[in-house]
């Protein structure tokens, strides 16, 4: 087979994962990406189960753990600062609230364009405005005006992605709000964390956190709450702003703080716990990876594994491919589904609801904290853990013959 060539939409996590595996197949890899570079700092993720062999399985996993966050636990407090339960880092053999190997997605990201920028065209400042399909190709216009011709097209932009939007329809027929909406942004530590994740839940649905990150004077901070939908202008970040001061001004513990912060954050991201439900990923010569085909949610914990799996899977499943005519390409993303398809339903089937993440009564955040400690606990702890803590590894990956 020539080289084929593969035009992914996105360099977040999905999209230098794809690369990776591609390059290795000997394809030709053209990665677009919006923003100026790949996007420094973000919120902590982790590297469990699967996502983390993945990792390994791209001799990569030292230099993870050279960029982790050394990380306490986590722990549930009251506005006075007082704590309702904790559970620490060591808790279900690491892999708790708080896994073992936690890292800034920034970093994890800039891990992966290191990996792959030798090997990848790289092209910033530009996205796909359209996509057109012949049986032989499909030929993406860029935000430019170019046009660039390739053997399949992969979306890895995002829940709001555009290659779906523009291949499939409207992000309204697969996007399902699930009962809420989340910010995330830097803030100074007001609380001297030393290592805790904290969290604090608020009657009427509110959830305000905060998290370590290299710089022991700056947290990574949370605002979330739950909601039915709301209508807002999602490049208006002032109107979103509004928003959460209108949810958490007066609400207590460092809440007001944290609205200060998130005024003044230069990485501030606010959307709606949404996941994306999809009869199929593939049309043609265009595709999906990562959360543009199946996002969990970030209450699922489990959008790094999700991409990083899932390009594994794609770029295995299209390497072993012989022909990328009408017969073999598609064969090839039938067998990316299928393989992928089982542990995308496991994630998406969420334990953390936004109602355990944060409870409406006083009530229910008292028996949240409870829940919290005695899940720790004898005989409790191996019904939590298979529950809770073995999503990440509910899929066995096929061993590829990679170039």
């Amino acid at each position: 087979m020539s080289q084929p060539t593969v035009v992914i939409n996105g360099a977040g996590i999905a999209g230098p994962a794809l690369s990776y595996w591609l390059t290795r197949n000997g394809f030709h890899v053209i990665v677009l990406e919006i923003a100026p570079s790949v996007r420094p700092g973000g919120q902590t993720v982790d590297l469990r189960g699967a996502g983390g062999e993945v990792v390994e399985r791209m001799g990569l996993i030292d230099e993870m753990r050279s960029r982790a966050l050394e990380q306490r636990g986590a722990a549930w407090v009251r506005s006075d600062g007082s704590r309702r339960a904790e559970m620490p880092v060591t808790a279900f053999g690491g892999n708790g609230l708080v896994s073992k190997l936690e890292i800034l997605r920034g970093d994890l990201v800039e891990v992966l364009y290191e990996a792959t920028r030798d090997d990848v065209e790289y092209r910033f400042g530009t996205t796909v405005s359209a996509i057109e399909q012949a049986a032989d190709r499909a030929t993406v216009t860029l935000a430019d005006g170019t046009a660039v011709d390739a053997d399949l097209v992969v979306g890895a932009d995002g829940p709001h992605s555009a290659v779906r939007r523009l291949t499939f329809g409207p992000e309204d027929q697969f996007a399902k709000p699930i009962g809420g909406y989340n910010a995330w942004f830097s803030a100074p530590d007001t609380v001297g964390l030393d290592g805790w994740y904290l969290l604090y839940q608020a009657p009427g649905g509110l959830n305000a956190s905060m998290r370590p990150s290299h710089d022991p004077s700056i947290a990574k901070a949370g605002l979330a709450f739950q909601s039915g939908p709301i209508g807002y202008d999602r490049h208006d970040l002032d109107e979103q702003r509004s928003i959460l001061t209108d949810r958490f001004a007066g609400a207590g513990w460092h809440c007001d703080a944290l609205l200060e912060a998130a005024r003044a954050a230069d990485d501030f991201y606010f959307d709606s716990f949404a996941q994306v439900h999809m009869p199929t990923w593939s049309s043609g010569r265009v595709t999906l990876v990562g959360d543009a085909g199946y996002c969990a949610s970030p209450l699922s914990g489990m959008g790094t594994s999700l991409a990083l799996v899932g390009a594994y899977l794609l770029a295995g499943e299209l390497g072993q491919a012989e022909t990328f005519d009408a017969a073999g390409l598609p064969h090839a993303l039938e067998r990316y589904e299928t393989v992928m398809r089982p542990y995308v339903d496991t994630c998406q089937k969420l334990n953390n609801t936004v109602d355990r993440y944060a409870p409406m009564s006083a009530s229910d955040i008292a028996v949240n904290a409870a829940v919290m400690k005695w899940m720790q606990r004898w005989p409790f702890r191996p019904v939590a853990a298979k529950l809770w803590f073995t999503t990440a590894d509910s899929i066995v990956l096929p061993d590829y013959n990679v170039g």
